[in-house]
């Protein structure tokens, strides 16, 4: 009898732990993903504005400063347009976490459910 009760005891704490460990799981590896993604677009924005610091030095004269001048349009909307695909790419994890998130909360609330409904209600002896 007490194995029975240690084993459905264990049997309830998986299931109730598990959603949390899926949802730990799913956390760390957003964090990963986010970290990545931040540390390249650093770089990238880095490297465009060092780019910039680059040629802006070249310039020794009334015609390269107009080139540079006129190159500063297009490094504008480079850099403009890196920052749109950025912020869509960021908005599509924080979208894909959120749908992970809520599926994780589903699940659990249906195992939940699943389990209250299936779960035998303790009867109590009586003594006569």
């Amino acid at each position: 009898m007490q194995d029975t009760i240690v084993n459905a005891f264990t049997e309830q704490a998986k299931t109730m732990y598990a959603p949390m460990t899926k949802f730990n799981s799913l956390f760390v590896e957003n964090m990963e993903k986010m970290t990545d993604f931040q540390l390249n677009a650093i770089k990238s924005y880095a490297e465009m504005g060092l780019d910039q610091m680059k040629k802006a030095s070249e310039i020794k004269d009334a015609e390269s400063m107009q080139s540079f001048t006129a190159a500063q349009a297009e490094a504008a909307s480079a850099l403009n347009k890196k920052i749109m695909d950025d912020a869509k790419v960021f908005s599509d994890m924080a979208m894909d976490f959120k749908t992970k998130v809520e599926s994780i909360v589903e699940e659990a609330r249906t195992t939940a459910a699943t389990t209250a409904t299936t779960a035998k209600p303790a009867t109590k002896s009586s003594k006569a």
